[in-house]
C-alpha cells in the first residue's frame, strides 16, 4: 500500500496571488484569500530554505566521539557593546534616496514573475564628517559701477543672509559649549581660529549675554522649585571675573575683595536641581536668597555642607 506524501504539492497561481496582494493594499483580506496567500508562502519557504549544515569544528566532533570533553564555546558578547544603530543618530540629517529604476508595484527584474514592494526599514549608510562648532557663510554680492555717473549697483542679498550677524543657533552653541560642556571661551577662540572662522572670546561673551534674556524666567523658576527641596548641598569655589559691580560694604565692615561661584544642589522629590551663582556673595548668603522662595509649612530642610561662618 502506497503511503500518502507528508508534504503534498501546492498549486501556485501567480496572477491570483498578485490580485490578492493588490487588493490587500486597499481593503482587508478575506479569509479565503488569506489562506491561499499563507499556503503559497509556506510552499515557497520550503523550496528556498537552505539545507542545514554543521558549524562544529572537526576536532570538536572527534573529541565528542572519543569521549573527551568538547571545547567550551566562548560566552556571547554582552549586549550594548558595538556600533551605534542608525536610529540613534537623532540629530543627523536624513536624506531619502529613491531607487534609480524601481518603484513599488514594478515587476521583479530578477525572476520576472513577482512584484517588488517597499520595505518598512530602508538600508542605511552613515557618513560622518568634521566641521567647526560655529559655522560661517560669506555672501559676496556683486557690485557694478557706472563709469559715467559713478552710481554703484549691488546685488540684493538672499533671504538667509538677512538678519543679525550671529544667529540665535550660534549663541546657543556657544552657551552650550561654555556652560554645558565646560569649554572656555579662550579655547573655543583658538579652535575657531585654526579652522579659519575667527571668534574672539570677548565676542562670544557679548553674544551669549545678549541672547540670555529669554532664559532668565526659566532660571527663576528653577530657583523657586529648588527652594522646595528636602535636601540641599552647597559649597563655594574661587572664580575670576575681570569686571564685577560690587555692592557697597555695610558701615563698620571691610570691603570684600573675593569673587566666588556657589554651587547649590537641591533634591526635590525624584529630581536633582543644580544652581550656580557667581559674584561677591558667599555660599550661605546665596542659599539664604534661594530659601526666600521656600513655601511655609514644609518639613525642615536638611543642609549638607562644610563649615560655614
Amino acid at each position: 500500500m502506497r503511503s500518502k506524501p507528508t508534504n503534498p504539492p501546492v498549486e501556485v497561481n501567480l496572477e491570483e496571488l498578485d490580485r490578492i496582494i493588490d487588493g490587500g493594499m486597499h481593503a482587508p483580506l478575506s479569509e479565503a484569500d488569506g489562506e491561499k496567500l499563507k499556503n503559497a508562502l509556506h510552499a515557497l519557504a520550503k523550496r528556498v530554505t537552505p539545507r542545514l549544515r554543521s558549524t562544529e569544528k572537526s576536532r570538536d566532533v572527534i573529541a565528542g566521539v572519543n569521549g573527551a570533553p568538547a571545547a567550551k564555546k566562548a560566552n556571547p558578547a554582552p549586549k550594548g557593546h558595538g556600533r551605534n544603530s542608525a536610529a540613534e543618530y537623532t540629530g543627523a540629517e536624513r536624506i531619502k534616496i529613491r531607487h534609480e529604476s524601481l518603484q513599488t508595484g514594478d515587476r521583479c527584474p530578477e525572476c520576472r514573475q513577482g512584484k517588488v514592494y517597499s520595505q518598512r526599514e530602508p538600508h542605511t549608510r552613515i557618513r560622518i564628517v568634521g566641521q567647526a562648532p560655529i559655522q560661517a557663510t560669506v555672501y559676496e554680492m556683486e557690485s557694478l559701477r557706472c563709469n559715467g555717473c559713478g552710481q554703484v549697483f549691488t546685488a540684493e542679498p538672499p533671504a538667509e543672509a538677512i538678519g543679525e550677524k550671529y544667529d540665535a543657533t550660534a549663541a546657543a552653541m556657544m552657551a552650550q559649549l561654555r556652560y554645558g560642556s565646560g569649554m572656555p571661551f579662550q579655547r573655543l577662540e583658538r579652535l575657531q581660529k585654526s579652522l579659519g572662522i575667527p571668534l574672539p572670546a570677548a565676542t562670544q561673551w557679548d553674544v551669549v549675554e545678549q541672547a540670555s534674556g529669554p532664559v532668565w524666567p526659566a532660571f527663576d523658576e528653577l530657583v523657586r522649585q529648588a527652594a522646595q527641596g528636602e535636601v540641599m548641598h552647597n559649597d563655594d569655589t574661587g572664580m575670576r571675573i575681570l569686571k564685577l559691580a560690587r555692592e557697597p560694604a555695610p558701615a563698620g565692615k571691610a570691603e570684600r575683595t573675593g569673587v566666588f561661584t556657589t554651587g547649590i544642589l537641591s533634591k526635590v522629590g525624584v529630581w536633582m536641581i543644580a544652581l550656580y551663582f557667581s559674584g561677591w556673595k558667599h555660599a550661605g548668603e546665596n542659599l539664604a536668597d534661594v530659601l526666600k522662595h521656600r513655601v511655609s509649612g514644609l518639613a525642615p530642610l536638611i543642609q549638607m555642607c562644610d563649615a560655614l561662618s
